[in-house]
């Protein structure tokens, strides 16, 4: 098949996106598949005119992959939005859509705001373009997670209370440090790998949260802090994964530790006993169907010392970088990371 991979975009989470389909588009090559990678903010505005005009031809004389070397330092988006070279306010660079236009479905390696929020697969939908993962709207409410919380709550899934505020500025922090007790999470809703995300136990740090967050967002989740231990469970084509169990080194499950190699223990199976990870396993299969979401998703969990689960996020475009937790759920029921990427490519072809 003819497969556009695609990676890259505007959000905090631009330089991951480039390590999962790097990973994800030589996998693909591997089962025999003509793979391309296609960056979705730049495109292909380095390639010859010829091949902006006829993007098809990367197929036949595909681009050589390019190592990924993770850096631990998010993206300065400023920079990049200057270093491109076609001028234009779209959020899709030059010749994607064309090409994408032209693959038999396209592989979306997104992450963030712009790629895993449901605008891209919205466009894609319009246009008749297949696509990997969920659909625009379990996409778009998945990305949220004031709106997740909101939905799963009422069907039993347990996750830590919160308040939420809308449309915040810094003269509604005071009423907003007033409003919780301490310790909270502050979060970004819409933020991904961590980034966004203040663990504070003081009002000072409180404070430098809520002004740090407003950088990313004018909507703010603070959310009650649960001492736990964390996991993630992953959930393919309706069936949940084992568990992973993830034990930073040193600090939290932030952005570093996240993608850095060695930076973190992950065990899997996770260490819980069967029946505890099989209600894991349940809650994890219960979010992807109450959201409606397709072929893969993964979530992530607190269990505190009394083995009470506390349900916190769902990731709809799972990382596929070479330290991501999917994959490494998938291997532990037998499946390569080769065989996982045909199957979730298999999977969007196969739907109505």
């Amino acid at each position: 098949m003819n497969i556009v991979v695609l990676c890259g975009g505007l959000s905090t989470e631009r330089k991951i996106s480039f390590s999962s389909g790097t990973k994800v588009c030589g996998a693909l090559r591997a089962k025999g598949h003509a793979a391309v990678l296609v960056d979705l903010f730049l495109g292909l505005e380095d390639m010859e005119e010829d091949i902006i005009n006829n993007p098809e031809k990367l197929f036949s004389n595909l681009p050589e992959l390019k190592p990924v070397v993770f850096d631990g330092v998010a993206p300065d988006l400023d920079e990049v939005r200057k270093s491109r070279k076609y001028k234009s306010k779209s959020l899709f660079g030059r010749g994607v859509l064309e090409i994408c236009s032209k693959a038999d479905v396209v592989f979306i390696a997104l992450h963030g705001l712009n790629g895993e929020d449901g605008r891209i697969q919205a466009t894609f939908d319009l246009m008749g373009i297949p696509y990997t993962g969920s659909g625009h709207v379990g996409a778009a409410m998945g990305m949220d997670k004031i709106i997740t919380k909101e939905l799963v709550r009422p069907y039993g899934i347990n996750t830590p209370n919160w308040n939420s505020y809308c449309g915040v500025t810094k003269e509604d922090i005071p009423q907003i440090l007033n409003d919780n007790n301490l310790p909270v999470v502050v979060k970004t809703p819409t933020g991904g790998s961590s980034v966004g995300v203040y663990i504070v136990k003081t009002k000072e740090e409180f404070e430098e949260a809520l002004n740090n967050a407003l950088k990313y967002s004018n909507d703010i989740l603070v959310e009650q802090f649960v001492v736990g231990k964390e996991f993630t469970n992953a959930v393919l084509k309706g069936k949940a994964l084992p568990c992973v169990e993830i034990v930073p080194k040193e600090g939290g499950y932030d952005y570093n530790n996240k993608y850095v190699a060695g930076a973190t223990t992950e065990i899997c199976p996770g260490r819980l006993d069967k029946d505890l990870a099989d209600e894991m396993g349940e809650m994890a299969r219960r979010v992807h169907e109450i959201l409606g979401l397709k072929t893969y998703s993964r979530s992530d969990f607190l269990v505190d010392k009394d083995n009470n689960i506390f349900f916190l996020e769902v990731n709809t475009l799972p990382g596929m970088t070479p330290t991501s937790l999917v994959p490494q759920e998938a291997a532990a029921v037998g499946i390569s990371y080769e065989d996982l990427c045909e199957m979730i490519v298999e999977d969007a072809l196969d739907r109505d």
